[in-house]
């Protein structure tokens, strides 16, 4: 779900990524007092219900994605770091797993409130460090909204069952238990939302938990953490630690975490799977996508047009749920593309506080990646009819700018079609029949996402049954379940059996437990050598 690199495939760095705050005003740290460091901020962890600097001595540097200044310093977790915050929360998830249902709910109502009568200012942080327009921002946030929402009515989810008389005056019962300490390890993407879509859930069913955000935007997730603690989270419960790879890894070597959860590339979501699996952990790792818009001809092609601009260029591309791939069904390519070109002739890009449609994006390194990337589509023979390296952002030139791209006369075989981009890239890949539509979405490796627009209720049903990918939209073009249901995708696109949030979300972070029960009374006694039998 972020970048796997340039035509060359290069994998990027373990981890998610992340940038800090422009203004102090915006920013999650300065609310909790970050000490300045020269011209940037310096930030640190949140382990035990306080901000610390940490011990490693290494740090990463921070940007704004809109002017291209360095606005932080992060401090970069190693292995000791991530050890103190684990003993952190086994500490407090002795107490937390003893926690009335009740009592976790109630944190949960009131951290829901913090976030939702604060929820400007956190998409003025995610805007300031991602550099997403401040609308993407907020609709980030409504979105980790509605998980904090599923997890306040945990109570029904962890409801176990109960079974009277499965032998004379036996009883079975079920339980769902907390696991311990869990991890959370988040993608630059999304700072707010993808943190959210876990630890409400871990926490509700009565977990601790350490998260790592991106080391590129990581003020969302140190101010999320102080709300819960506002709220009446107990220290320890949610710690947060900064870091690169090394912080990565010394989490899911860690004997003390339980269950990881990862959202990133499929690079590191199978290594993070690999790794943490032989480490004993139970683990879910989110990782890339290729996402399809199929087209039929009888599609309301200005509807599919609008779907197609919205879900391709939102959020500059950086979206795991992006559209990078419209499939035209003969005979409709021309004027479909007519009428996207059309509609990104109006969009304007630029510093994502100004307004406008869409941003930077997150670093220059990932920038130079996207365009390279545009420069092999068009080596490769693809037409490019808009090419957004010649984009006039409104903003400071040493934004990470690359205004929206399109592509058409795509085939299977180039680098802008077989590797997630993740940027403003949109593909039209021209094929003659639903059928060779199908064959083309199922050949992929991905299977996280893939829609379709059109007026036939017949074709719509059959797509939803052949596609092989786990979210599909029939026309919606990003296809994300709502919290009650759960986020995941098939294929190359998850490493694990749980998906995000839901009621897989609760059975990741619980275990199981089945009692059988007798109440013994005096007819129950005497020495019995036989088999015991269920009557």
């Amino acid at each position: 779900m972020s970048a796997t690199g340039g035509p060359a495939r290069q994998t990027p760095p373990p981890g998610p990524q992340a940038a800090a705050p422009a203004v102090a005003e915006a920013s999650a740290v300065a609310a909790a007092g970050p000490v300045a460091a020269g011209d940037a901020t310096r930030i640190g962890h949140f382990v035990d219900g306080k901000r610390i600097d940490g011990t490693s001595g290494r740090h990463g540097d921070v940007f704004d994605p809109a002017t291209g200044r360095r606005t932080g310093r992060v401090a970069l977790a190693d292995a000791a770091d991530v050890a103190g915050a684990v003993e952190a929360a086994e500490r407090a998830a002795r107490s937390w797993r003893d926690a009335s249902l009740a009592r976790r709910t109630a944190v949960l109502f009131a951290f829901r409130e913090l976030v939702h009568a604060r929820r400007d200012r956190l998409a003025e942080v995610i805007t300031a460090e991602h550099g997403k327009v401040f609308a993407d921002a907020a609709g980030e946030v409504q979105r980790g909204l509605e998980v904090i929402e599923y997890a306040c009515g945990v109570a029904s989810a962890l409801r176990g069952s109960f079974s009277e008389n499965v032998s004379t005056e036996v009883d079975s019962y079920s339980l769902r238990q907390p696991l311990g300490v869990v991890a959370v390890i988040s993608p630059f993407n999304f700072p707010v939302m993808v943190p959210l879509w876990f630890v409400p859930v871990a926490v509700a069913c009565g977990n601790a938990v350490v998260l790592k955000p991106s080391e590129k935007d990581p003020s969302a997730a140190l101010l999320l953490a102080e709300w819960f603690a506002e709220a009446g989270l107990p220290d320890g419960v949610l710690n947060v630690v900064n870091g690169d790879a090394e912080a990565v890894d010394a989490l899911l070597d860690h004997p003390g975490v339980r269950a990881v959860s990862f959202v990133g590339s499929t690079p590191v979501a199978r290594h993070v799977h690999r790794r943490g699996t032989l480490a004993g952990k139970r683990v879910q790792a989110l990782g890339g996508a290729k996402n399809h818009l199929v087209v039929l001809p009888d599609a309301d092609l200005d509807l599919a047009a609008d779907a197609a601009v919205n879900a391709g260029f939102g959020s500059a591309g950086e979206r795991c749920m992006a559209i990078s791939a419209l499939v035209a069904v003969a005979p409709i390519a021309d004027a479909l593309v007519a009428k996207i070109v059309d509609r990104m002739a109006g969009l304007r890009t630029g510093d994502g506080r100004r307004g406008g449609d869409l941003g930077p994006l997150v670093t220059a390194a990932h920038a130079e990646r996207v365009r390279s990337y545009v420069a092999a589509g068009v080596a490769a023979g693809a037409v490019p009819v808009v090419d957004g390296r010649d984009v006039v952002p409104d903003g400071e030139p040493g934004g990470f700018w690359l205004g929206p791209t399109l592509f058409d006369h795509v085939t299977p075989d180039m680098s802008i079609y077989t590797d997630e981009i993740f940027g403003p890239v949109l593909g039209v890949v021209r094929v003659d029949s639903y059928d060779e539509a199908v064959a083309l979405v199922n050949a992929n490796p991905y299977g996280n996402g893939a829609a379709i627009f059109t007026n036939d209720g017949g074709a719509a049903r059959r797509f939803q049954h052949e596609v092989e990918v786990g979210m599909v939209g029939i026309n919606v073009p990003i296809p994300v379940p709502m919290a009650y249901y759960s986020f995941g995708g098939w294929k190359a696109s998850l490493f694990g059996d749980l998906h995000a949030h839901g009621e897989d979300g609760v059975r990741f972070f619980t275990r199981g437990k089945v009692v059988t029960s007798r109440w013994l009374d005096p007819r129950h006694g005497g020495v019995n050598l036989g088999f015991p039998t269920q009557t």
